[in-house]
């Protein structure tokens, strides 16, 4: 496991932490103008203790406080690899193995941001690997000897700090409201020859190895990576399948995120301008964020 912590200041941003009904959640997938399937996943959901009533002679029960303070927010993509019955399979796989930790890992969410928050990214990581063992497994039991594999990347944000799981190539970005950061590394055998010094950065693009997985849910090897941020307000928080960023830059990604309006119209915008300059892959975009509080 690789942990890098991108933020360690401790200077006062707006740390105000956002109510249920301030936050501007959505995400978006399209098949695009070339494959002739969607093999993109994504999940976005939230986390709350939850008071479950199986019986009472309460009146108004509904009335009453049964689901607590959000505990977590967490957004996930995931871009399978292999065709529509394998590679859709696997990110479908993924997705739900993520939302099963997510709802299982409560003691996980108090310790962020803590000296103990090594507890969290080792579930995390966990995560990720019981994802791997459940695609590997379903493969395992097809006639059909097809490769089936997902790249996966999962944005936890318990406030005020934003965790970034990454396998594969999606991304994960941060925009703090005005610089755009990429938390995640894209785990292609083209960025490990950058990392080694052999591939110059400016040729990755032109690189026949810059689609070529080296760490993949599912596939021989699955690597995960987690980068830690802390976050303030605004903040936006972007992930994409390779479909985005085959054809848009990180400087539009971030000029589109910094004049968004909402995160439907952003996450429509960037599609959109992926399926203009081709649409060569499935794209899949969300994006979460909390705007600052009016005053």
């Amino acid at each position: 496991m690789t942990v890098t912590d991108l933020h360690t200041s401790k200077s006062s941003p707006d740390l105000q932490r956002a109510a249920d009904e301030e936050l501007d959640l959505f995400g978006l997938t399209d098949r695009g103008k070339v494959r002739p399937d969607n093999e993109d996943q994504f999940l976005i959901c939230t986390v709350h203790p939850q008071v479950v009533v199986h019986g009472t002679s309460l009146r108004d029960i509904d009335t009453l406080p049964l689901r607590g303070t959000r505990l977590a927010t967490c957004l996930v993509v995931a871009d399978g690899v292999g065709g529509r019955d394998s590679g859709g399979e696997a990110a479908r796989l993924a997705a739900e193995s993520i939302t099963r930790y997510v709802a299982s890992t409560l003691r996980s969410y108090h310790v962020a941001g803590s000296s103990g928050d090594d507890e969290l990214f080792e579930a995390l990581r966990k995560s990720a690997l019981q994802a791997h063992d459940a695609v590997r497994a379903e493969a395992a039991s097809r006639a059909d000897p097809r490769p089936m594999a997902t790249t996966l990347t999962v944005a936890l944000a318990v406030w005020p700090w934003l965790y970034a799981l990454q396998v594969g190539d999606s991304r994960c970005y941060y925009l703090d409201g005005s610089t755009l950061r990429q938390m995640t590394r894209d785990q292609t055998l083209a960025q490990q020859l950058v990392d080694q010094g052999v591939l110059p950065k400016e040729r990755i693009k032109a690189s026949p190895f810059r689609n070529v997985l080296a760490s993949a849910v599912g596939g021989e090897e699955a690597l995960p990576e987690v980068t830690r941020a802390a976050m303030r307000r605004p903040g936006t928080t972007l992930l994409c399948s390779d479909g985005l960023t085959k054809h848009v830059t990180d400087e539009e990604i971030a000029e589109h995120l910094r004049t968004m309006t909402s995160s439907e119209q952003v996450c429509r915008a960037l599609v959109d301008l992926a399926l203009e300059r081709g649409g060569t892959d499935n794209v899949t975009v969300v994006v979460g964020r909390a705007p600052l509080a009016a005053r």
